[in-house]
């Protein structure tokens, strides 16, 4: 899609028939949960799915506390480990506390809650960069960001469409976070902002996604979903990304009808950096220039040219 004036930005991308047919599938599945929720264990498995989102979210991260430590410092016991992971623990209970205040379609809000994540870890949390950012793979950089000057009105524009698209919310809530996590506008803090934002946006359309966030998913389906993005990118839309999401959306929301949640080991968690966007992005497309990463002035100035994509810190 391009912009249909001047004044409105329309973020590139297309809803294939797989899409529009989740859509349908999911809508069907969601009610299902819902009664799944309300029945006699349903507390009970909210408050595991919250342990299980703030682990998941974290993990990705590069932290290495275990569920049961979650656990731990969320019943306020004490846990020996490093300060900077029990801080990040910490300030990510507080900010999903937040999330029955947080409104997804208001800037101020996504500030507010970069903010609680981030304090204590980073300078300035709840504002935008005002520096360069880019993703280091073993290689060198992966993917440069917009320049800090362009930020603040990236995310307008696309605070803007969220707030007014008539797209479907579940087709607004992957785009969303493809481009949030393009922009990269925090110096830190990127990746588990964006997918609570996800997790938000999805609550305008069922309060179940509170329970059924985005976190748990990305966490179990890693390297599919850094496949997803990389197509995305040699595509210039996100597309393919909306089909993955759907997908696992779906799947998650199938798998969830019956018996609470098992409480699986997962996989390791791969190496933060190299992994966030695979090297082979890359090596695949070494015809793409720096102009590529502008994501707004692609549709004049790059006309044509594939984007690479990043999923931020």
């Amino acid at each position: 899609m391009a912009k249909k004036d001047e004044h409105t930005y329309v973020p590139p991308f297309t809803v294939s028939a797989e899409a529009i047919n989740l859509i349908a599938e999911i809508s069907g599945q969601i009610e299902r949960y819902a009664i799944r929720l309300e029945q006699e264990d349903g507390l009970r498995l909210r408050k595991a799915n919250r342990i299980k989102t703030i682990h998941s979210s974290l993990a990705i991260e590069g932290n290495t506390l275990s569920e049961d430590e979650v656990r731990d410092i969320i019943e306020g016991k004490t846990v020996v480990a490093p300060i900077k992971q029990i801080q990040e623990v910490k300030n990510a209970i507080a900010t999903y506390e937040l999330y029955p205040t947080l409104d997804a379609f208001k800037e101020k809000d996504l500030l507010k809650a970069h903010g609680v994540m981030m304090q204590a870890l980073i300078d300035h949390p709840g504002r935008y960069r005002s520096g360069g950012v880019g993703v280091f793979g073993e290689k060198g950089i992966v993917h440069l960001a917009p320049p800090a000057e362009r930020v603040p009105i990236l995310m307008s524009d696309l605070f803007n469409w969220l707030k007014n698209s008539k797209d479907h919310l579940l087709i607004r809530s992957c785009v969303f976070h493809y481009e949030f996590e393009f922009i990269h506008p925090f110096i830190d803090g990127n990746g588990r902002t964006g997918r609570l934002w996800q997790s938000l946006i999805l609550g305008k359309l069922h309060p179940l996604f509170e329970h059924l966030p985005v976190e748990n998913m990305v966490y179990a389906n890693q390297q599919a979903y850094y496949d997803a993005i990389g197509e995305s990118s040699k595509q210039g839309q996100s597309g393919p990304f909306i089909d993955f999401m759907l997908a696992e959306i779906f799947k998650t929301l199938k798998a969830h009808q019956g018996e609470p949640l098992p409480n699986k080991v997962q996989e390791e968690v791969p190496n933060k950096v190299p992994n966030k966007v695979p090297n082979k992005l890359r090596n695949m497309y070494p015809e793409l220039s720096d102009a590529t990463w502008d994501i707004h002035t692609r549709t004049a100035a790059c006309n044509g040219s594939e984007r690479s994509q990043a999923i931020g810190t």
